[in-house]
């Protein structure tokens, strides 16, 4: 019975070894402090940004339709006017996530004791800066040329892709994420002109449903 009982107890140690070791090598591979309510705020910034510029786009329209209320809104100045504003909207909703996102991750990570620069985040960032770096190369040309409507989509799908691309260095859940915004974007191509609704779900909707997984997943204990 001894003997029995010794041999357990190894076994369990070597199971409890086995589980630290794949632990750490986890650590060493991949970014595991990606907070859940990272996905949460960020996701609020981007409906808090949608319904700004939902009010942009109705004034515009409103104003751009009536002669007596604007009429220089009909003008290419005044149409200028209120891209640069939609930009300099979507710039700040970005600076907004970017900002939260990295607070609750930061937060995560010291409380696990865990660097929030390594190398596996080193990895994780150049991943999703590839892709993102072509997609914005690419929504500049849509702007260029005057593509307005087709914008959302190519914002959903390659932030898809550098979902996608950089979920092999932080924890795997981040992939259905990315394979729901390239879906989402290629289904929006289909409906230009309510690119608006689509970035809202996919940017917004999505991510705090994803936000929400992840913490009660992951951190909720």
């Amino acid at each position: 019975m001894a003997a029995q009982g010794n041999t357990q107890s190894s076994a369990e140690q070597s199971l409890e070894t086995l589980q630290d070791i794949k632990r750490i090598m986890e650590r060493s591979s991949r970014f595991i402090s990606l907070s859940g309510l990272s996905g949460v705020s960020a996701g609020i910034c981007a409906l808090v940004g949608a319904y700004f510029a939902h009010s942009m786009i109705y004034r515009y329209q409103h104003y751009a339709g009536t002669e007596s209320l604007s009429p220089e809104m009909f003008s290419a100045e005044g149409r200028n006017v209120f891209e640069w504003h939609m930009i300099g909207l979507a710039i700040a909703v970005l600076v907004a996530a970017l900002l939260t996102s990295t607070l609750f991750t930061w937060r995560k990570a010291s409380k696990n004791q865990l660097p929030i620069w390594d190398h596996a985040s080193k990895k994780l960032a150049i991943n999703m800066a590839i892709p993102l770096a072509a997609g914005g190369v690419f929504v500049i040309g849509l702007l260029d040329h005057g593509g307005w409507n087709y914008v959302a989509p190519a914002c959903l799908v390659f932030y898809g892709l550098a979902l996608v691309n950089a979920s092999k260095y932080t924890l795997t859940d981040i992939r259905y994420l990315g394979l729901l915004e390239i879906a989402l974007g290629c289904f929006c191509m289909y409906f230009p002109h309510e690119g608006l609704y689509f970035w809202t779900g996919g940017f917004g909707i999505l991510h705090i449903i994803y936000g929400l997984i992840m913490w009660w997943k992951y951190e909720r204990k």
